[in-house]
């Protein structure tokens, strides 16, 4: 495939938030969030029975890997697959689908060119720190640049991504608080760079905490560990009798009943921040609080932060809309 032309208005950003509870991307036009439930296909579809509902099937995603359902509802259709390790981030068969049926949704929503300048893609703080930080960069890197070709619901898609851009996921936040969505400096809010800024990113899987002084990261004050919402799950699922990806179905129809499990959940994140940050937040000029954590503890959160916390519109599309901004701006200064 022939990579479109630097200056073809087709090409664009995009955003990448690869999160274990949901896949997130933006563009110029605006974000899709598709839940990062994957199965392989196992089962046939059933026919229609009498005196029985017929749902939607989820999407079905033909990669060179297999054939995989994707999104809300896959565990129903075929064989769960909830590898949670850091690896499938970069480029695993049910990641590849996932991020598949997800483009395939965005060009839906949008329309999506051929080629793509540039992805930038938000990692977790854990796998981006240490002796496997540059291995793991660069295996997303190469998963992600070049040629794309898949098949979803037998209509097929292909893209061509020339660049690929790594940082960490909380980085994503932050841009999307100090930039509008040309890449530009919101003139009221530039000055938190010159500043300390917390971000605090509660995913499904993980809480990224980073601290940013004078636009470089604080390493004393910046961690990740995996305490997320899927530790709410867990608390909900003593007895294992569910999915992880069933369960997040029933927490995001509002059918899951985690009440009772919530405060709990909430102590053990509130001490994961103590552990890290202890008072220090105090002196920060903002705490930037996004992710699907930042909906359900969106009390708690402002209860420890006061006034310095700030919840984003939209917090679960935060990440891949701050990245997206970032790489305006990037683009801005070539």
């Amino acid at each position: 495939m022939t990579p479109v032309k630097k200056d073809d208005k087709a090409i664009v950003n995009i955003g990448f938030d690869p999160g274990m509870g949901a896949i997130k991307l933006y563009g110029p036009q605006g974000g899709v969030e598709m839940p990062s439930q994957v199965a392989t296909n196992g089962t046939k579809k059933l026919a229609h029975f009498t005196g029985l509902s017929r749902r939607a099937a989820p999407p079905e995603v033909t990669t060179k890997d297999g054939h995989f359902y994707v999104g809300l509802g896959s565990h129903d259709y075929g064989r769960p697959v909830e590898n949670l390790d850091y690896d499938r981030l970069t480029g695993s068969p049910e990641m590849s689908a996932l991020l598949y049926g997800a483009l395939s949704e965005f060009s839906k929503k949008y329309s999506l060119p051929e080629s793509v300048e540039t992805i930038t893609v938000g990692l977790p703080i854990e796998t981006l720190s240490g002796d496997e930080a540059q291995r793991n960069a660069a295996a997303v890197r190469e998963w992600l640049r070049g040629d794309h070709v898949w098949t979803v619901d037998e209509t097929e898609y292909r893209l061509h991504v020339e660049t690929v851009s790594v940082t960490p996921q909380p980085v994503g936040a932050l841009f999307d608080y100090v930039l509008d969505a040309k890449g530009e400096y919101q003139p009221e809010r530039k000055g938190a760079l010159s500043k300390e800024v917390g971000v605090c990113s509660i995913g499904f899987n993980t809480i990224e905490l980073l601290v940013i002084r004078d636009k470089a990261p604080v390493e004393r004050f910046t961690t990740g560990n995996t305490s997320g919402v899927r530790r709410l799950l867990e608390l909900v699922n003593r007895q294992g009798l569910y999915s992880l990806g069933e369960l997040d179905a029933q927490l995001r129809s509002g059918k899951l009943s985690y009440q009772d499990a919530l405060p709990l959940w909430a102590r053990e994140v509130g001490g994961e921040i103590e552990k890290s940050w202890g008072q220090v937040y105090r002196r920060f000029e903002r705490v930037i609080v996004v992710g699907g954590g930042a909906i359900l503890l969106s009390k708690a959160m402002q209860d420890r932060f006061g006034a310095k916390a700030f919840v984003p519109e939209e917090p679960v599309l935060a990440t891949a809309r701050g990245l997206f901004k970032l790489a305006q701006k990037q683009g801005k200064k070539k």
